[in-house]
């Protein structure tokens, strides 16, 4: 029996949209807790041990050359489905597994940002890109964003279970509300902020993913950013205008004070103050 059929697998589905785990990470431990269990089609899950855990990470994962990210993802949904469902512990310890890897975020230069951001003839468009660009907002962010999550009086904006389950205040200057005071009498959303072609649908991620990359590809041909990019430049420039770090991760809603610090990593403010030693040759 294929185990997507399974009462249990359906249980653990419900645990973790009773959790509220958001939509795509509840697919992802789905997928991968799947995959796993019909890995050993002739074993029920109490049966299964350690020794099965580190036979299919051997014998499936890293036979199948599949990334350090994806074998994360199915040990660490192994692991809770059995915590949680099975009530047992299944020991990940003695699977070795390499750091994932973190690249540095990549920056869109301020300029270019503005450029991009003031030649956008939509105004749904240019409103919807300056909100991730000027809040600092996930894609899934934006498009959850409701219009009773604005208090114009208080010029705020409220991001409803963020990333990690978490809600954050943001503070809206008086130029962004205006955009969306204007933007709110052109297009009248019924229910989102940014909706999709008819009234109370919701924006698409593939269409808010294109028109980054239409109005930003005018300006920068065959550029390799993602709309992600925006809420990283946003944090880096904050920085280098001399925002404390502490009032970023707040603004960001990282749990971790060493989330944000990555960002100190790109910004080249204190960088550029520092003098070559190559300076001082008659080159």
């Amino acid at each position: 029996m294929q185990r997507e059929n399974r009462a249990d697998v359906a249980f653990f589905e419900a645990w973790l949209r009773g959790c509220r785990y958001s939509d795509r990470t509840v697919k992802v431990y789905l997928d991968a807790i799947n995959v796993f269990l019909n890995f050993f089609p002739n074993k029920e899950p109490s049966e299964i041990s350690n020794v099965d855990l580190i036979l299919f990470n051997k014998n499936y994962i890293l036979k199948r050359c599949y990334s350090a990210s994806y074998q994360n993802q199915v040990i660490n949904a192994v692991k809770l489905y059995f915590a949680k469902i099975e009530k047992k512990q299944l020991s990940v310890a003695d699977i070795e597994r390499p750091k994932k890897y973190r690249p540095l975020p990549k920056v869109i230069s301020k300029k270019i940002v503005e450029r991009m951001l003031v030649k956008i003839p939509n105004f749904k468009h240019k409103t919807a890109l300056t909100l991730v660009y000027a809040c600092g907002l996930r894609r899934s962010e934006i498009l959850n964003l409701k219009l009773q999550d604005l208090d114009s009086k208080r010029k705020t904006l409220t991001v409803i279970n963020g990333k990690g389950q978490k809600d954050r205040v943001l503070p809206l200057s008086d130029k962004l509300m205006d955009m969306i005071i204007r933007y709110y009498k052109m297009y009248k959303p019924k229910v989102f902020l940014i909706e999709g072609q008819y009234p109370g649908e919701q924006y698409s991620e593939t269409s808010i993913e294109n028109i980054f990359h239409k109005y930003l590809g005018k300006i920068i041909k065959n550029h390799n950013f993602t709309l992600h990019c925006l809420r990283h430049s946003y944090a880096t420039h904050l920085l280098e205008a001399g925002v404390s770090l502490r009032y970023i991760q707040e603004l960001l809603g990282h749990k971790s004070s060493k989330t944000t610090e990555i960002y100190t990593w790109v910004s080249m403010t204190g960088l550029q103050q520092i003098k070559n030693p190559a300076d001082d040759f008659d080159l």
